[in-house]
């Protein structure tokens, strides 16, 4: 009976997965919906969207120019925020480098940067020293860099990431969430759509968030 329930599930798996399809995904195969959707920072019609990141994560590098423009395409339909994923803990010197460019104001300007420092130049910025080392090299002024890195502001936010990302349940990069309720990521739709070519992923997941977007705006 066992084997029997076993061989059910596995068959249902292989439905849903030969029956996903990126312009209309399937709760559960190109995205999962939050058992407990989390509030949003927007107002009236427009649909947050939030990607949860890192900068040495290579995919997260290939996925931002899919980002991006997908993000212009949007337009005024949504607002986007971005969330460093702090692998190394509450002190995760790559989250505090992107908190305090954002306190700064700077992020625009620094963001893509960053990933080309680390994934072009391959510099190793995951400690403290190497950072602020950077920083220095790239423009940005010491004083006000350690002033804004060490600020009050900054170093609660930093202690307060890895509980943002356990109420959206991310484990991983890049990961999208949309209107606090939908998630979804590249590595996801890539499974989902047994896509091997990187850039009809990246297409696809655009494709899914797209829909994903329309699903969220409708109800509001």
């Amino acid at each position: 009976m066992r084997a029997l329930r076993l061989a059910l599930i596995a068959a249902a798996l292989v439905v849903g997965l030969a029956n996903a399809s990126p312009t209309a995904p399937r709760d559960g195969a190109d995205f999962m919906t939050l058992a407990t959707p989390q509030p949003t920072q927007t107002v009236g019609k427009k649909v947050e969207v939030i990607e949860f990141f890192a900068y040495h994560c290579s995919a997260c590098n290939a996925f931002e120019p899919t980002l991006k423009n997908w993000t212009k395409q949007q337009g005024d339909r949504i607002t986007l925020r971005r969330v460093p994923l702090p692998f190394q803990g509450p002190t995760d010197p790559e989250a505090r480098l992107f908190l305090t460019l954002e306190a700064m104001g700077k992020l625009e300007a620094y963001h893509g940067r960053v990933f080309n420092a680390v994934h072009v130049e391959r510099k190793r910025l995951m400690k403290d020293a190497d950072i602020i080392a950077w920083a220095g090299e790239n423009g940005l002024d010491k004083t006000a860099f350690m002033e804004t890195w060490n600020s009050f502001g900054v170093q609660t936010r930093l202690k307060r990431l890895s509980q943002v990302a356990e109420a959206y349940k991310v484990a991983g990069t890049p990961t999208v969430i949309i209107d606090g309720t939908y998630v979804v990521s590249p590595s996801q739709v890539q499974q989902a759509n047994r896509i091997q070519d990187a850039g009809e992923v990246m297409t696809a997941t655009g494709q899914v968030m797209d829909a994903l977007v329309v699903k969220a705006a409708a109800v509001k």
